[in-house]
């Protein structure tokens, strides 16, 4: 496996090894000592798939105390990931990642950021492991198209959910926010 540098201060990507030939291919997902290497050293204690058609946009969300490891099993999303530490040098900003079933990358995504992707393919399945269990009282999030944040998303009609639409902007949750940086 290989970690690909990034620009944001924490996000971390990975490219697997592939083994693969005319029959198909094999990769692994996860190994603890592998991504203990890699700088991932999370027990992750719950699992999700989510499958999604072209231009569903969901994000941008975050839980205090849950680090996540993304994948794209199935086509293609354009993943995002926004700093929301205060004090960052680099808060409010993003960086996005193409994750799909050709590369096979993963991204993990650490506490205090946001996390939100756009599907590119027709359809395109999510399997993500989180660092603690999901909880709707601690989930939050803010506006997919907030214009302070100023996320370039790919050019397909967007299709976002109801709570996506009506998500707060940055600067209004910026003072509540949970998480501070720690050089």
């Amino acid at each position: 496996m290989q970690r690909i540098p990034t620009r944001l201060d924490g996000p971390i990507l990975l490219a697997p090894t592939v083994h693969g030939d005319e029959r198909g291919f094999f990769l692994e997902t996860y190994r603890q000592s592998t991504y203990r290497d890699a700088g991932i050293a999370d027990e992750f204690v719950q699992h999700n798939h989510s499958r999604s058609r072209r231009g569903v946009v969901r994000g941008m969300h975050f839980q205090p105390g849950m680090t996540k490891l993304v994948r794209c099993a199935r086509g293609g999303i354009f993943d995002v990931v926004v700093d929301v530490r205060k004090e960052s040098p680099t808060f409010g900003e993003w960086e996005a990642f193409q994750l799909d079933d050709e590369e096979n990358r993963q991204l993990y995504v650490p506490d205090g950021f946001a996390h939100g992707f756009c599907v590119v393919s027709d359809l395109a399945d999510l399997v993500y492991q989180c660092s603690a269990y999901y909880d709707p009282s601690a989930e939050s999030g803010f506006k997919y198209d907030d214009p302070d944040v100023g996320i370039e998303w790919p050019d397909v009609e967007l299709v976002p959910s109801e709570r996506d639409v009506n998500a707060p902007l940055l600067r209004t949750i910026m003072d509540d926010l949970p998480f501070v940086y720690k050089p």
